[in-house]
């Protein structure tokens, strides 16, 4: 599995070099709509990686060592990840 910081650092370099691009084309439009659409695609990415790590999060077995979490206790880890609480 890829390290968050990994993926993270992958997002930032395309729109990197996609702002540079359109800064010296002295677009900004473009450079606004990318600033935008980067702003959205992290916070979408971050929520997907939380899911990614709860489902990942397995449980220790009896003798302490970690084990893959079952098809149960991953729709478990999504139902509470989502479920809504009154506040």
């Amino acid at each position: 599995m890829r390290a968050r910081s990994k993926i993270v650092s992958s997002l930032e370099g395309v729109y990197a070099e996609a702002f540079k691009t359109a800064e010296e084309a002295g677009d900004q439009d473009r450079m606004d709509a990318l600033d935008f659409g980067f702003q959205r695609d992290q916070v979408m990415l971050e929520v997907m990686l939380d899911v990614r790590d709860e489902l990942a999060g397995g449980r220790g077995d009896e003798s302490g060592r970690e084990r893959e979490p079952s098809l149960l206790d991953k729709a478990r880890a999504v139902r509470k990840f989502t479920k809504l609480v009154p506040r």
